[in-house]
């Protein structure tokens, strides 16, 4: 117990400390002048949800997370049943969509969802032994395991999440060794059809709205937020767009100060997904930055410890959480300043939402249990391997392998190994 204290990434927990405080004063500024009874405590009501999610943080750092991936198909199909469970009698309608369930408090499934996704896809590409990736025995029952959840979250009016397990898997298929030649059909594919969509979009874009209001009322919401980065001109509905990028540029370099923005209240959901432009109008380009900045340290230390990691699991995990966090922090600053369609994404650990801060907390404590329990790997290595020398010779040996960049554990020589040159 004391050696996993002694191993804990304390960098992180004074970054996730950070994050907290900065999370609750936000959110209060943003929700302090409603008339909306519901969201006008919604910075008290995070309080509780940080503290059970530092305890989580502890409780899955002394979790050996490779029973994760022991456990994995169980966890997908678990997983696949709480997606389903939001047309049951538990599940609620917010905003739209149809997401949430309610079993005394609302959980969103599919938050839960990108975190199983991450260690199923882990745990399918752990017993690859590092070989390359075949298309159709390896390649296409990923994409399946993938498609199944995102046609479910679809369905449900979710494109934020249905577009962040596309990244997540683009991401484990690459470190996972895919073939080069896979990977460029499928970015040339890609490319094509993004380029063919948003001509035809542009193109056909009165026939397209007809099609969506007669047949696919319920997602025809998603016209609304491609129309101001695809049609900017013929937007009719860009409310959003135009008020949260005026809110952000008016804060300047400094911003106008605590407590003290007025366009920000005008843009919808200040407190959830559209909260950094209170960021960007109360604290300025400065703020924005430092909150960025945060994040960039936040996700080198987990690319760190994810190279110093000893087996294959832990670094499947950790790149997946990586891709995870990265797209959910560009889509949401990229939607509030225009480059990208609107989503229901939250900003990670900033943005009011319960399930979605139990879910990256409950992420960034799986990482620190790849953390602790390879350390204690590493600790055992180095004392086999210098047992035999004075204490000279064992300072000399660990700065010299302090210069080494290790990567997934495959930094043994092949005599370590039992192999003949």
């Amino acid at each position: 117990m004391l050696g996993k204290i002694k191993n804990i990434d304390w960098t992180i927990i004074v970054i996730l400390l950070m994050f907290a405080g900065i999370s609750i004063a936000v959110i209060h500024s943003a929700v302090v002048d409603s008339s909306d009874a519901n969201i006008v405590n919604s910075a008290t009501k995070m309080v509780p949800y940080y503290v059970l999610g530092f305890l989580l943080v502890v409780a899955m750092t002394f979790f050996n997370y490779r029973l994760l991936i022991k456990y994995a198909p169980y966890l997908y199909v678990f997983g696949i049943g709480m997606l389903m469970l939001v047309w049951s009698p538990l599940g609620v309608v917010i905003n739209g969509a149809r997401g949430w369930i309610n079993v005394g408090v609302s959980i969103q499934p599919a938050e839960v969802f990108k975190l199983v996704l991450i260690i199923g896809i882990g745990a399918f590409l752990v017993r690859k032994q590092r070989e390359k990736l075949r298309f159709w025995k390896d390649v296409v029952p990923i994409g399946l395991v993938a498609l199944i959840p995102f046609m479910i979250v679809i369905v449900q009016n979710d494109l934020g999440n249905a577009l962040c397990y596309a990244i997540i898997v683009a991401a484990l298929l690459w470190i996972g060794n895919v073939k080069y030649t896979h990977a460029l059909i499928f970015i040339v594919l890609a490319g094509g059809g993004l380029y063919g969509g948003t001509t035809a979009y542009q193109t056909y874009h009165a026939d397209i709205v007809t099609f969506m209001e007669k047949n696919m009322p319920e997602q025809s919401h998603y016209l609304t937020r491609l129309d101001p980065i695809l049609l900017p001109d013929a937007a009719e509905d860009s409310y959003h767009a135009k008020n949260a990028l005026e809110a952000i540029a008016s804060g300047g370099m400094l911003g106008k100060g605590y407590m003290n923005g007025d366009l920000s209240k005008k843009v919808p959901y200040t407190y959830a997904d559209s909260i950094i432009t209170v960021v960007g109008e109360e604290f300025g380009f400065v703020g924005m930055a430092f909150l960025l900045l945060l994040y960039f340290i936040l996700i080198h230390r987990m690319i760190v410890i994810a190279l110093e990691c000893r087996d294959r699991a832990g670094p499947f995990i950790i790149v997946g959480i990586v891709a995870m966090f990265l797209y959910q922090i560009f889509e949401n600053v990229g939607m509030n300043i225009g480059i990208m369609p609107i989503t229901g994404i939250t900003l990670p650990f900033i943005s009011y939402g319960g399930t979605s801060l139990l879910i990256n907390m409950a992420s960034m404590g799986i990482v620190m249990s790849i953390h602790v329990h390879n350390q204690e790997v590493i600790e055992m290595e180095d004392r086999l391997q210098t047992d035999h020398l004075d204490e000279a010779d064992k300072k000399a040996g660990r700065k010299e392998r302090g210069f080494k960049l290790p990567s997934f554990g495959a930094n043994r020589t092949r005599a370590s190994r039992g192999e003949s040159e």
